[in-house]
């Protein structure tokens, strides 16, 4: 069987926590191991390997300029090879692809184009945006030896420019329409590919059509272009500034000129989860270079639009992803249904358990349950073979199978996470990442890929600590998992050890596999179902350890990349391939497009097979596109002259989350003479397939308050499934208003219970005394009142913020209790605004220890931004603290206050009363 791994590239996704103690050792002198907890890892490769190399084997470090060389520079990403020199006689860059605009650098400063063609090559195989210069972006005399990264943050970079007596910088990025320029030593100088169409001259803005696609040229106040043939150049005196914009069309000047000199400095995506949705907000810091506008345009993909309620202008762009559409402004917030995770499948009737235990005692004692494998990716992949098994085995009762793999994952694990045997982990102190050696697929001199790879060993560690929490302490074993997390999918930004997200592109919505992105074509990512495996993982292990920063870090990743993957490799709206591809689905996306290929065969098997491994409890989002599934398997069949031979587990699994009957009946038939895909083993596939044929497909139009939940139908029968990682019994509320009570530390099945007006419920308050609202300013621990609201008065088109104005007052009073240390208060509040626009309603909670009329604790926070469509919203402690006053005491007696008001605002509101949805808790037993 060929090797199901390219022999080049790969992908990434992303996760992580900085972790005290867990920072390698600086510039060491000398080869040393740096303990973490009971692990360690080398600060010095092992003998006889290599780090990243150029493409003939030479030692690179990364370019970047004085100001940038102590930042950990984020290797795997769309304008990598402005920091990675895979060849040696290209010091600038290969083509970057930021969409709408593409970008080259040259010796004589920025190429730009703006493709909007498609070109089917290869056979009929990929379809290309190609880069195609229209114009390059320089100084005159302009002569640099190199190029350089000279800054950059989530989605924007700068490169840098020098011959010793000239200097540019351009800031480019993802979606935006311009490129902003700074130079010095040489006037603004604008090269066209051929002699340009004035349709525009406004002294210091020029609008020229260059190829058939218009661009926008801006000087300083002051200055004035000059054309000459195909020379554009305007003296930029005292300033050092100018910018180009691409425009959809020649009327979209005005509002391009009046954003022109609103320079982007930074990029910054922030996201939250909260009951079963992910927001994710997309923010533009600018610099008036001119006058005071601060505001910007941005063009969203269609991951993105299609989940904003933002405005958007008519303005769109051709990209490889589809039409991109344009916002004026400086931010987008973007609503998502989280991605479904479980670790695994629950227990159902149709499995039977003598054939279940026959196929796991297969697995679990197997001569070698890893295969021979002795790299970090076929080590993972076998690793991430039996973590699947372990709660399946549990399923059953078989207890001895379970702690039996329990054992060879940990034992593997622990070999891996101990320097100095034949296998172990090694700190790059030039690049600030981790490798695995022995490496494999370029995961050493590219970096390709360690997002792939380390994702198995995350699920494996995810999978050990639901059943060893010591094991994953952070003083035993954990700390090392955290330590392959910050080399993955990092979320700090001020670590210094290593990149936030290296590999994640939070605005393509998906990550890149090479590090060195050294291609025409851009960088690419193949196997984005490994990519979403780490995500997931992160959402176990978050979930596992108690870690809910790091776990809802894995959701929005995982929901964010899903929505990317059924768009961009399944095109599952059949709005992104252009028509004259001819293929249903892509095995890699380019920053260019995309291909029907792998790295290493033909095989429909595995250009259709490689986005579904591994498939585990993470992969349940794949069934929300169920018409994209049963397209692709269909093309399949096509490609392959009938069904899969090679790969028939694999796309068996995938088709039953869209038919589980059909999918059912090829394992009926086809079971008994078939070698499983390295990552598979005959007892998942078997308890996959025959679960989801007796509980149905999954169902993503429904989601649970908590990440670990899911949802199955079969016919009009909903099946409700959850794990609770806690110590207690909880109840997971759904957005179809069905609750089901799981116990702790357990996974829980059933056909739920309950109706909630409530669409999109958040979880219950997780400590301390509870108290509903009830209108008339009551604050009660009684249940089972009525359904009402109240209504919070306008603020008045006045700003309110962290002052109460004409407020909502509700109050217990003579309240006994003893603080629960390190606990504080939470609270979950139904608020709508209904249509009104630029509302902001506050909350403040105040504590009056002894109930002597004097509050002894305040607490102010942060005001909820509700949205102008009908329907609760949740309002909880989560916006965080704005301010606070005194500290908190044993009650005795005392009055709790609440207090609700509009921060913001020229419209009234209302806060929902008499239910379990707008609730109070108190740190108190």
């Amino acid at each position: 069987m060929p090797s199901p791994r390219r022999p080049a590239v790969i992908l990434l996704l992303a996760s992580a926590l900085a972790a005290a103690g867990l920072v390698p050792a600086a510039s060491p002198a000398a080869a040393a191991t740096v303990p973490v907890g009971s692990g360690s890892y080398s600060d010095t490769r092992p003998a006889g390997t290599s780090g990243p190399t150029t493409n003939t084997g030479t030692p690179v470090t990364p370019k970047l300029t004085s100001a940038a060389r102590n930042r950990p520079v984020p290797t795997n990403d769309w304008w990598s090879s402005l920091a990675f020199q895979r060849y040696g006689d290209n010091p600038w860059s290969t083509p970057m692809y930021g969409h709408p605009l593409t970008y080259q650098a040259t010796s004589g400063g920025l190429d730009v184009g703006y493709p909007t063609s498609p070109a089917i090559v290869g056979d009929g195989r990929q379809y290309e945006y190609a880069h195609k210069r229209d114009l390059t972006i320089g100084l005159t005399g302009l002569n640099s030896p190199d190029t350089k990264a000279d800054d950059w943050s989530d989605w924007t970079v700068t490169p840098l420019w020098s011959d010793g007596a000239r200097t540019l910088r351009t800031t480019i990025g993802h979606g935006s329409p311009f490129v902003y320029a700074k130079g010095s030593g040489g006037n603004a100088q604008i090269t066209t590919a051929a002699a340009p169409t004035v349709f525009a001259d406004q002294t210091n803005v020029l609008g020229i059509t260059v190829g058939g696609h218009h661009y926008a040229l801006f000087a300083p106040t002051g200055s004035d272009w000059n054309v000459s043939g195909s020379t554009i150049t305007a003296g930029l005196g005292s300033k050092d500034y100018f910018s180009v914009a691409v425009l959809p069309n020649t009327d979209a000047l005005a509002t391009f000129k009046k954003y022109a000199y609103s320079f982007v400095t930074d990029s910054k995506v922030a996201w939250s989860y909260t009951g079963g949705s992910v927001r994710a907000t997309y923010t533009l810091t600018t610099e008036a270079k001119e006058g005071t506008e601060r505001g910007t345009l941005q063009a969203l993909y269609r991951h993105q639009w299609l989940n904003t309620t933002d405005a958007l202008t008519s303005y769109t762009y051709v990209s490889p992803r589809g039409t991109m559409k344009v916002r004026e402004s400086t931010s987008f917030t973007t609503t998502q249904k989280s991605a479904a995770v479980v670790p695994a499948l629950p227990k159902s009737d149709g499995v039977d358990a003598a054939r279940l235990r026959g196929y796991l005692n297969e697995v679990a004692n197997a001569a070698d349950p890893f295969s021979g494998a002795t790299d970090t990716y076929w080590t993972g992949k076998a690793l991430g073979r039996l973590a699947q098994l372990v709660p399946v085995a549990e399923q059953i009762g078989e207890t001895g199978i379970r702690d039996k793999l329990l054992g060879l994952i940990k034992g593997k694990l622990q070999e891996w996470f101990t320097a100095g045997g034949a296998n172990e982990f090694s700190y790059d102190q030039d690049w600030k990442t981790l490798t695995g050696y022995p490496a494999s697929y370029g995961s050493d001199t590219e970096l390709n890929d360690h997002h792939f790879h380390y994702s198995y060993y995350v699920y494996a560690a995810a999978i050990v600590a639901q059943y060893d929490q010591g094991w994953a302490a952070d003083s035993a074993w954990g700390g090392m998992v955290k330590t392959l997390v910050r080399d993955t999918a990092n979320p700090s930004r001020s670590d210094s050890s290593f990149p936030f997200l290296r590999g994640f592109d939070v605005y393509a919505g998906h990550s890149w596999a090479s590090g060195h992105q050294g291609f025409a074509a851009g960088n690419n990512q193949e196997s984005s179902s490994e990519s979403t495996n780490l995500s997931a993982a992160l959402v176990l292990w978050g979930s596992a350890t108690g870690d809910t920063s790091l776990r809802d870090l894995g959701t929005y990743l995982l929901t964010t990349e899903s929505e990317s993957i059924a768009q961009y490799w399944f095109d599952a709206d059949e709005q992104v391939f252009p028509s004259s591809f001819g293929h249903d689905t892509a095995g890699m996306v380019w920053g260019s497009g995309a291909a029907y290929a792998t790295w290493w065969t033909a095989n429909p098997e595995e250009i259709h097979g490689i986005n579904v491994l591994p498939v585990t409890g993470g992969s349940l989002h794949l069934g929300g596109e169920k018409a994209a599934i049963r397209r692709n398997i269909a093309e399949m069949e096509r490609e392959n002259g009938g069904p899969a031979v090679e790969w028939r587990d694999i796309l068996w699994e995938f088709q039953s989350m869209a038919d589980p009957a059909t999918a059912k009946a090829k394992w009926d038939a086809g079971n008994a003479g078939y070698t499983p895909e390295q990552g598979e083993s005959k007892a998942h596939t078997y308890h996959w397939i025959n679960t989801l044929d007796a509980l149905g497909a999954p169902d993503a139009t429904v989601t649970g308050d908590i990440p670990t939940s899911a949802v199955l139908t079969k016919g009009t029968t909903r099946t409700y499934v959850a794990h609770n990682y806690g110590s207690s019994t909880r109840t997971v509320t759904f957005s179809d208003g069905k609750t089901l009570s799981v116990p702790a530390r357990s996974t829980a099945t059933g056909t739920g219970s309950g109706s909630d007006p409530d669409p999109d419920p958040d979880p219950d308050p997780p400590t301390g005394n509870t108290f509903q609202l009830r209108s008339g300013g009551v604050l009660t621990t009684a249940t089972g009142g009525t359904l009402s609201s109240d209504t919070i008065a306008s603020a008045g088109g006045t700003n309110h913020d962290g002052t109460p104005y004409q407020p909502l007052v509700y109050e217990v009073r003579g309240v006994n209790g003893t603080l629960t240390s390190g606990a504080g208060t939470t609270f979950r509040l139904q608020v709508d605004a209904d249509t009104s626009v630029g509302l902001g309603q506050q909350a403040r909670i105040s504590y009056d220890l002894t109930g002597d009329g004097t509050f002894d604790r305040t607490e102010t926070y942060n005001y909820f931004a509700t949205d102008p469509v009908a329907g609760w919203e949740e309002y909880t402690q989560a916006r965080g603290l704005k301010a606070s006053t005194g500290t908190l005491g044993n009650l005795n007696g005392g009055t709790v206050r609440l207090e609700v008001w509009s921060a913001i605002g020229n419209g009234t509101s209302k806060l929902q009363t008499g239910t379990d949805k707008s609730v109070v808790v108190i740190p108190y037993n």
